[in-house]
């Protein structure tokens, strides 16, 4: 994490960050692990990432909410949850690193698929393979008897 005049920015690849009052934490009573300790205190987070009025480029804005699928809601939050842990500070930790995963995931671009076109010989053996099983079916049929 660094601080700018934006307030504390949290790296997620080389130029792309996004700042700390972007992301929301919501701190509920988790079930699983913890003993008498699960009734008493809130360890599992609810991390809400507002995609839309975020200040990710646009492309990676598209392949976010691709990536996401259903952890993003209508109005474009993406909301991770992490119960793993027994403790606040590991839940929020680990949700946060999905988040980054997925914004790295999100940042790389794809790579443009060029057109290829088959050889003339490709396309030639593919016309001599036709015109042989052709041959082949064409054969086929009702053996007429000599009677």
């Amino acid at each position: 994490m660094e601080a700018t005049g934006r307030g504390v920015m949290i790296p997620v690849m080389d130029g792309i960050a996004i700042a700390e009052h972007e992301l929301s934490e919501r701190f509920v009573r988790a079930s699983g692990p913890g003993g008498q300790n699960v009734n008493k205190v809130a360890t599992a987070v609810e991390l809400r990432f507002d995609v839309g009025a975020s200040s990710l480029p646009e492309d990676v804005k598209a392949r976010l909410a691709a990536l996401a699928g259903n952890r993003i809601s209508a109005d474009g939050v993406l909301l991770i949850d992490s119960r793993a842990h027994r403790t606040q500070s590991q839940n929020r930790a680990a949700a946060r690193e999905r988040l980054l995963d997925l914004l790295r995931r999100a940042a790389v671009k794809p790579k443009a698929r060029r057109k290829s076109r088959p050889s003339g010989a490709a396309r030639e053996r593919r016309l001599q393979s036709k015109a042989a099983r052709s041959r082949t079916k064409a054969h086929r049929g009702r053996v007429r008897g000599e009677d």
